[in-house]
């Protein structure tokens, strides 16, 4: 298992209005990054994506990591992040992970400093994979020395409502719940693993669409009065309103480009969505329903 790629256990999607208080239930904040694998042999440390990619070369905060691991053998799962006083910036840990220029990287370690925050552990010097997530809490614990590259995320028993609001309050991602006595599944999505995410809701302009898989194209007003896409909407449809949105989109199709058709700008529809990126588009974005009340002003894209 060392130093070979795992594919880590995954999270279930939960209703916020079903979060419980419960202390069977352990709570931990939800990191917004790349969800990542160490692995430690001595002072060799290398990170595995959830796909499988060795990222060690990225990282060269990794050396450092290792310090702070008191085992000669450990497997943690973390969530790589880059914080900004306090909060995982998403697109801040992309960047990371798109270098590949070795002074670049060397540059980032300072503009866009790696945080690995850990939440489980897979095995020290034997697997814990069967131990309940309780007792694998007090494991990573134990072994960690936090540093400022490696951090153990807070945890509460129960109290979900609580910690899911101050992670509202402080414009965090949400939260993960997870069932104290449930056992590490590789490569599996439990229902004994719950995210909870804090959505936001915002109207939009239909611009455009493309078939297999349907996607809507929205956008939004600029300040010069035209229209740019913030996001590509694949999920949230009924089969009634995708129905009604081409017969809509018959009538005012403006032009077709290979698999996309651009509509003119006069329909508006809901989207929800996690956050914005540091460009405007929208991350993690669903269909929330038409906007038949809005009424758009003229505008070219």
């Amino acid at each position: 298992m060392l130093f070979t790629p795992i594919k880590p256990m995954l999270l279930s999607m939960g209703k916020n209005n079903e979060i419980i208080d419960n202390p069977e239930w352990i709570y931990d904040i939800k990191w917004d990054g790349w969800r990542i694998l160490l692995h430690k042999q001595g002072d060799r440390v290398e990170a595995f994506t959830r796909h499988g990619n060795n990222v060690t070369a990225k990282f060269p905060e990794l050396q450092v990591v290792g310090q702070s691991i008191k085992e000669h053998e450990a497997i943690i799962d973390c969530e790589g992040v880059v914080l900004r006083n306090g909060v995982s910036v998403f697109d801040d840990f992309a960047y990371r992970g798109r270098l590949s220029n070795k002074e670049k990287i060397e540059q980032a370690t300072i503009t866009h400093p790696a945080t690995f925050i850990a939440f489980d552990v897979l095995a020290t010097d034997q697997s814990v994979v069967n131990k309940p997530m309780a007792e694998r809490k007090e494991v990573l614990s134990s072994i960690v020395t936090p540093s400022n590259n490696l951090l153990v995320t807070p945890s509460v028993m129960g109290n979900g409502n609580n910690i899911f609001q101050l992670t509202k309050d402080k414009g965090m991602e949400g939260i993960v719940g997870k069932r104290s006595n449930s056992t590490y599944k590789t490569n599996h999505r439990s229902h004994d693993w719950l995210k909870f995410k804090h959505f936001k809701v915002m109207d939009t302009i239909i611009l455009g669409y493309k078939e297999n898989p349907f996607t809507m194209i929205v956008g939004v007003q600029s300040s010069n009065s035209k229209y740019r896409p913030v996001a590509n909407v694949e999920f949230g449809f009924k089969p009634e309103e995708k129905t009604a949105f081409r017969e809509i989109a018959k009538q005012i199709t403006t032009k077709v480009e290979r698999d996309t058709v651009w509509v003119k700008p006069s329909l508006h529809c809901k989207v929800q969505y996690l956050e914005k990126t540091s460009t405007g588009s929208l991350r993690i974005v669903s269909f929330k329903g038409f906007n038949f009340d809005k009424v758009p002003v003229e505008s070219t894209l």
